[in-house]
Order: structure tokens, then sequence, then C-alpha cells
């Protein structure tokens, strides 16, 4: 016998595994593109070796548009009144999607020898396509959220099995990116590995090419298939794969278009897609408008503040981690397994995210969670000082270990504190304005992605760095520094975090309680009338 399908009041397959399943695969689909984001960086700085200032420079001017795109799509997608087969959202993310097949792969063409303004317009136009068409996609994932259900606990349910997506989006290609696009060199009586780098200055007797058929450590000549050490540091030499870059962002692109489908042909619409739009009132959309409301929207804020925390902090922190990785502790094709070690503690809150939020709330459980992040920060400012790099690893990993015990409740929920800001929205000044609320949000969070990884470019070349030496050339010292910039931008992320959600954010269980029940009682006095 056929079984039956449960239905809401409505006539709607009513909520369930499905949806959340399908919600989790669209942020997968997101993150197969997004987490190349920290690969860029490092691209176009180790192998593509444009200069930090420069790159700096062109990654600010990119991001900056990477954030006032935001805004312009999620307008288009509240104004967009059109009836469309898949529905509006569910269409512009197909768009999307199928940009993203090929767009990740944009940015990583692979011309080293290249003149330096043929790399940058490379990169900027390659940049610019592959974002076009992330936002395209993100911006309606973002808002569905508030129309594929509106009962508050099935929407954190959606938000944490979000966050699951995006974990698994971001730990596979960071965990086995690495270990395909690196590579330690050993002894082939090669030398081929000098050939795309300049001989930093004072060094040019160390690194002759017939110096590296000798260990500078044992001085003795090298056997087949001995790691070669660099004669600056005495420790092994990575390089990196470029063009293999390009390959994985494409293959990497068809799972994200892959997740994507899947999302769209087995999540469910239960909200009037027609309803999410900006005020009605106001006629013509006014941007000035917008931002100003938001700005006192105070949980769009502080959820916003701890978002761009994360970014300065954590994505910021990526490219220096890689070289950190790569030229001090020597072992940067195995950082994203040493990476996901340190975040793999956020899974433990999964299971138990929906029970914590119903005892006490999601404010409450997410102050508690920064604090500990704090905790970690201060480890990790430990680890630079211990002179055994062995030693040093274990340290850094402590440190990361409790910052993503922190870092997993905030994690889980942050999505749905930013359903809940949009709620909020309605509550104090009667409209909704997903698109816009999130596409602000979304502004913000961008402009942090393009502000932290070009002020740590620039810090990056003032602890000594130089890109023009890859990670070959580089000093003892340089490689040094690196870790206690890594180790800054975590403790800085931990307490922007800190402020936006203890400070600023402003639904506590009480108050989000209130608002729910206004809201309710607003809706059902509107049905009343309607009828």
């Amino acid at each position: 016998m056929k079984k039956e399908k449960l239905l809401d009041a409505n006539g709607h397959r009513k909520f369930g595994i499905r949806d959340k399943i399908a919600y989790a695969a669209g942020d997968l689909g997101c993150n197969m593109s997004f987490s190349l984001k920290n690969t860029v960086q490092t691209f176009w700085l180790v192998y593509m070796m444009l200069e930090t200032g420069l790159l700096s420079i062109l990654l600010l001017l990119v991001q900056i548009w990477d954030a006032v795109n935001d805004p312009m799509i999620g307008t288009l997608i509240d104004n967009d009144k059109r009836k469309y087969r898949m529905g509006k959202f569910k269409t512009y993310i197909f768009i999307g999607a199928c940009g993203l097949l090929v767009g990740g792969a944009a940015v990583f063409l692979p011309f080293p020898g290249a003149p330096k303004v043929v790399k940058a317009i490379l990169f900027v136009v390659g940049y610019i396509v592959w974002d076009a068409f992330y936002t395209i996609a993100n911006v309606p994932y973002g808002s569905m959220l508030s129309v594929v259900t509106e009962d508050v606990g099935e929407r954190a349910q959606l938000s944490t099995w979000r966050s699951i997506g995006s974990m698994i989006g971001n730990i596979l290609p960071s965990t086995i990116l690495p270990m395909l696009i690196w590579r330690k060199v050993t002894y082939d009586g090669s030398t081929d590995f000098l050939n795309n780098i300049e001989i930093p200055e004072g060094a040019e007797e160390a690194f002759r090419p017939e110096n590296f058929h000798v260990n500078p450590v044992t001085g003795q000549a090298y056997a087949a298939g001995e790691e070669v050490l660099s004669p600056l540091t005495g420790k092994p030499l990575e390089v990196l794969l470029g063009d293999r870059v390009f390959w994985a962002a494409l293959i990497m692109g068809i799972i994200g278009f892959l997740a994507f489908l899947l999302m769209i042909k087995t999540i469910t619409i239960r909200v009037d897609e027609n309803t999410v739009k900006t005020n009605e009132s106001t006629g013509k959309f006014n941007i000035f408008h917008a931002f100003g409301k938001f700005m006192k929207n105070r949980p769009a804020v502080g959820a916003t503040l701890a978002a761009m925390g994360m970014f300065l902090g954590m994505n910021a922190a990526a490219t220096a981690t890689t070289i950190m990785f790569a030229t001090y502790f020597n072992m940067a094709s195995l950082s994203g397994i040493v990476q996901m070690v340190g975040f793999l503690p956020m899974f433990l809150f999964m299971p138990f995210i929906t029970k914590i939020v119903k005892k006490i709330g999601k404010k409450e459980a997410s102050v508690i969670g920064t604090i500990v992040s704090l905790v970690g920060g201060v480890i990790m400012f430990i680890f630079p000082m211990i002179k055994d790099v062995n030693t040093s690893l274990i340290v850094y990993l402590l440190g990361l270990v409790i910052y993503g015990i922190g870092m997993g409740v905030y994690t889980c929920v942050s999505w749905a504190m930013m359903g809940d800001a949009i709620d909020y929205n309605e509550w104090k000044f009667g409209t909704r304005e997903e698109g816009t609320v999130y596409s602000l949000h979304s502004f913000f969070r961008k402009l942090a992605q393009g502000v932290g990884p070009s002020l740590v470019l620039l810090i990056m070349g003032w602890l000594g760095y130089q890109a023009k030496y890859g990670t070959i050339g580089q000093s003892a010292a340089t490689a040094h520094n690196m870790c206690w910039l890594v180790a800054g931008l975590y403790m800085f992320s931990a307490v922007l975090q800190f402020i936006g959600i203890a400070v600023i954010y402003n639904l506590d269980k009480k108050t989000l309680n209130q608002m729910n029940d206004e809201l309710a009682a607003r809706k059902a006095e509107a049905s009343v009338t309607e009828e």
C-alpha cells in the first residue's frame, strides 16, 4: 500500500528531514566555491607572485565591489514579482549554480610568466565573474530560510543543518586541496623549482643551483628522493603546484552544482515568496533609508559584527596560516588536516543544539561560546614563544581546538540569529525585508572578507614576507613572524564576536519569546480582518 504524504494545514508537505538535508546541500554547494577564497590569496601570492602591496589593493577593490553587489542582488530579488516555474528563489539559485560550474576556476588561470599588468587584469576579471555568480546563488539561498518555514524551532534546525553543509563544504576542500596542490621538493637532480623565484638579497651564494645538490645541514650530497632543505632555514622546501589549482576548482564547481540541484529538487517552500520584498509603502528602494533602518536593527548589527569578526580573524588568517605551515612547520600539504582537527569540535554541538537553544537561548549559548573562544585565543599567543617546533605545533592545535569548541554553538545558530533579526525588523518597523536585511548583512560580511585579507597581506609584507622569493626564499625570522600574526588574528576574531553577540545583539531568550508572541498575534489579527 502506498504511503500517504503528510501535509500541513496549507497543503504543503510537512517540514522534515528532507528539507534539512536539502538546505545543508545548498550551503555545501555555496562552500564548494566559497572555500576557494582562502586559496585565491595563496595562489596569487605564492604561485603568480604578485607583490603583497599590489595584491592587497586588487583584493580590496574586488571585495568592495563584491560587498556592493550583494545589496543590488538582494533588492533585485525583493522587487522581482514575476512568476517562475521553480519559484523565484530557486530560479536565481539555479542561474548562479550554472555560472559557478566554471566561475570558480576563472580566477585560477595559471600564467605565472605573464607581465604584471596582465596578471592584474586576469585576477580582477576572473574574480568579478566568479563573485557575480556566487552572489546570485548565495543571496537568495540565505533568504530562503525564512520561506521554508515560519516555525522558530524549525528555522533553528535549518540553521544547524546549514552549518553542517557549510562545514562539510569547507572541510572537504580545505583538507584535501592542500595535499593536491602542495608538494615537498625531493631531490631528482633538477633545480627547476628555482626558476620562478628571485634570489633573496644577500643569499646569492646560498641559492646558486649547484648548492642544491648538497644537504646544507649534513654537508653530504642528496640521495635520490631525499627532501631538499632550505639553505636559509635548514628545513624542507615545499612548492605550490599552481596549475593543479585550476583543475581542482573546476571539479569543485561540478560538485557544487550537483549539491545545488539536490536542494532545488528536494526542498519545499511553504511561505508565499511574494511576501518577501522591500517596504511596499516606500515606493522606490532607497539604499540610504535601508542602511539607516538596518543600523537601528540591533540584532542584525550584532550578528553582522560577530560574522565580520569571524571573517576578519579566521579568513584573514588563512593566507598567513598557509605561509606559516609552509615556512615554519614545513607541512603545507598537511595544513588542511591540522586545521580540520582544530575545528572538528564544532560538530560536538550539532546533535544537541536544539535542546541547548530551548533551554538557555541562542544568544546566551553563543555568549558562553565566545568566552571559550577567547580562552583559545589566549593559548594561541603561547605557541610562538616555544622554540621546539613540534611542541609549538601541539600548543597551536590545543588553542585551535578550544577556539573551535567556542565557535561550535555560534556556528550552529548564526543563521537562525539572522532569521530572528529579520523578524525583529518586522516587529519594530512593520516590514520583513528578508532580501535587503540579509544582503546588507552580507555586504558587511564581504567587506570584512576584503578588508581583512588586504590588511593581512600588507602586515605580512611589513613582517618581512616578499612574494618574489616564494615560500622557498623566506627567512626564518619571517616564518616566525607569521606565527605571531596568526595568533593575533584569531584573538581579534574572538574579541569582535564577543562584542557583537554579548554586547550588541539584544534578542535574549525572554525578548525573543515576546517578539514571536506579538508577531503571531499580529498575523492572527490580520487573518481575522481579511476574513
